[in-house]
């Protein structure tokens, strides 16, 4: 019985990292969390005899979830190929800001948004990297460049030998190897807050001067709200957007907030997200924004303070 107790015990530690894991795969809470409690749904239906078998529940646990992952990837191309407008991943609050928006307390059950480590892995652009990858692309990739397993556990996920995994791994690595090295926080950070004061003030030079000529503006609504349905090319372009949805929605206020890591913008009205946005900056000028509005994966986010 004690063996049994401390498999269930490890397994249910394992948790925290599975949903680090899912999220990286998915760029979904909702789905990272679908995906993990469905590999726990299989651990907790195996017979005893075959748990006790298992000499690491973590392994186990993690390849369920990677085999699990891989099939929702697959599946998730059909359905963002129906998807209305651009898809982004859902954006993710600091822990601070997760408590703050409505999140489990201290004494209540942690939600999986609270559990995923904030680093350079999580970040808008990678993420957006990764969503270019074949699905066996993204689950060797990230399985082995970011939570460093052996490609011979990966081969178990994908069905492949270690030296196809390896192969996938570097086909992967050249995709991500074209995008630069992210601008260290405090520049970046003083961007987007000169980006949020130019807005507030409509100064639609500075706002100029600040974004690249050649930015890029995506925006996700999901055909659940009023956004464009294409990526928005242009500096001056961005910037006419920028003005007009100052215009059209009185009330709407910006906040300086953390976005996946980074520094970012939130736009609530009534105290309510309607938008996150995510920024890449390069010489001191924004070359591409990300904004999320659509309110399926502004959960997180709840209220803004």
């Amino acid at each position: 019985m004690g063996t049994v107790g401390a498999g269930a015990d490890v397994a249910a530690g394992e948790r925290r990292q599975l949903i680090n894991v899912a999220y990286r795969l998915l760029g979904s809470v909702t789905e990272a969390e679908d995906a993990v409690q469905d590999a726990y749904t299989r651990w907790y239906g195996l017979p005893r005899s075959r748990q006790e078998e298992i000499s690491s529940p973590g392994a186990w646990l993690t390849t369920v979830t990677g085999r699990i992952c891989l099939d929702r990837l697959g599946s998730a191309r059909a359905r963002r190929e129906r998807y209305v407008g651009s898809w982004l991943p859902e954006p993710l609050p600091d822990r601070t800001e997760w408590d703050h928006a409505g999140g489990a307390g201290p004494t209540g059950p942690a939600d999986p948004a609270d559990q995923i480590v904030l680093d350079e892995s999580v970040a808008t652009a990678f993420l957006v990297v990764l969503e270019s990858m074949t699905p066996a692309e993204r689950v060797a990739f990230v399985l082995h460049d970011v939570f460093r397993y052996p490609f011979a556990e990966i081969a178990d996920v994908l069905g492949r030998t270690p030296a196809a995994c390896k192969q996938l791994a570097a086909s992967a690595r050249r995709r991500v190897s074209t995008a630069r090295a992210p601008v260290p926080a405090t520049g970046r950070a003083d961007v987007v807050r000169r980006v949020k004061e130019a807005w507030e003030a409509r100064d639609v030079a500075a706002l100029v001067g600040l974004l690249d000529p050649a930015a890029v503006m995506t925006a996700d609504g999901g055909g659940m709200v009023g956004t464009v349905l294409r990526p928005v090319e242009g500096g001056a372009r961005i910037v006419q957007y920028m003005v007009a949805i100052a215009d059209m929605a009185p009330g709407l206020k910006l906040l300086e907030r953390s976005v996946n890591g980074a520094p970012g913008l939130v736009a609530e009205r009534a105290g309510v997200v309607v938008t996150v946005a995510s920024f890449d900056v390069l010489d001191g000028h924004v070359t591409r924004i990300w904004a999320v509005r659509n309110p399926e994966k502004l959960r997180p986010w709840g209220r803004a303070g």
